[in-house]
């Protein structure tokens, strides 16, 4: 079991030292799609740990869920609403949505209203990667 622990935490600070290492050398156009990927991992993790063979506890659920709330925060923050009008609105709705369909299925153990809020993040963060 030791053993385990000692990969696991081996793991996670690899981890860090990876996305440190990817945002250090970043645009902020990277940043965003970062902003992204990890969204996506993050939702992706809570999906499996709700799921019918899910291995989430609740704490470990809340932390994921605050991570997703922190990062669409963050990313709703980031919009310039005088520059971008209508397509700033229109993310910024998204966002909001995204958040409460993952606290819904966050609070109902519910996987469903977490797959929704990530087939809408993954659409945005295709279109984002699409920008030059």
């Amino acid at each position: 079991m030791y053993a385990s622990a000692g990969y696991a935490n081996a793991r996670k600070s690899y981890a860090n030292v990876d996305i440190g290492a990817r945002v250090e050398a970043s645009s902020p156009h990277q940043l965003v799609a970062i902003l992204f990927d990890e969204l996506v991992k993050n939702l992706d993790t809570l999906i499996a740990g709700l799921g019918p063979n899910g291995t989430l506890n609740r704490s470990q659920v809340i932390v994921r869920r605050a991570r997703a709330n922190t990062i669409l925060l963050g990313l709703e923050g980031s919009l310039d609403r005088t520059q971008g009008g209508e397509i700033a609105m229109g993310l910024s709705s998204i966002y909001r949505e995204a958040r409460r369909l993952i606290g819904a299925g966050s609070d109902a153990s519910d996987a469903a209203p977490i797959r929704e809020a990530r087939a809408m993040i993954a659409e945005i963060a295709g279109a984002w990667a699409q920008i030059a």
